[in-house]
């Protein structure tokens, strides 16, 4: 099986696989805020949420439902900034996703990668990183909204969690997105091998 990676081009591939899915991962799961409301433990994604609040009519009180799900549309996600930052979040991912599928296609598939191709990989991977970063600096705009007020004890702001926590999910998605502009980018510069100029 012939490949237009170099070896250096092989652990970019391998990388910007694992750059991405962390990323990817930690984007999807709804663990990167943690409260707790009616005594119960809550937590918030970009988009997603873990337990809500409900009123049960037989008891005429609000009960906490434990389940984890999307917001019912989009103009539900509890703030602008949250929308803003899923959005951006999101395309940062699909990029990031893009390029490593398409680097681990060039382990199998002889002359997809070369060098003028792997640079702009690098690059497209570096706005990825840069989007996804961009993402998780808008998230804390949006802690002073009411969903995340009453989860934090009311004394959330932006930029100042209360009495939650940052939860794994987010670090998951900051990790994957600065390797990937760090290491990625660097790698991309010298993974693919030099094209042969043939004689017709």
């Amino acid at each position: 099986m012939a490949s237009s990676l170099t070896c250096t081009g092989v652990i970019w591939a391998l990388l910007s696989f694992l750059c991405a899915a962390t990323s990817c991962v930690g984007f999807f799961m709804p663990y990167w805020l943690w409260g707790s409301q009616l005594g119960k433990p809550v937590s918030f994604g970009t988009f997603r949420r873990c337990s809500y609040p409900v009123h049960d009519e037989s008891r005429q009180m609000m009960v906490m439902v434990e389940e984890c799900g999307r917001y019912a549309s989009f103009q539900g996600i509890p703030s602008a900034e949250w929308r803003i930052c899923t959005i951006v979040t999101g395309l940062g991912c699909g990029l990031l996703l893009l390029v490593a599928l398409t680097a681990l296609m060039g382990c199998c598939v002889s002359e997809l990668i070369s060098r003028t191709v792997g640079r702009v990989a690098g690059g497209i991977q570096f706005l990825g990183g840069l989007l996804i970063g961009a993402g998780c600096a808008l998230y804390p705009l949006g802690w002073d909204s009411e969903e995340v007020l009453q989860t934090c004890g009311y004394i959330s702001g932006q930029f100042d969690l209360g009495k939650c926590e940052i939860g794994w999910a987010y670090y998951c998605t900051g990790a994957g997105a600065a390797a990937a502009m760090l290491l990625c980018t660097w790698l991309a510069c010298f993974s693919g091998k030099k094209q042969k100029h043939y004689p017709y």
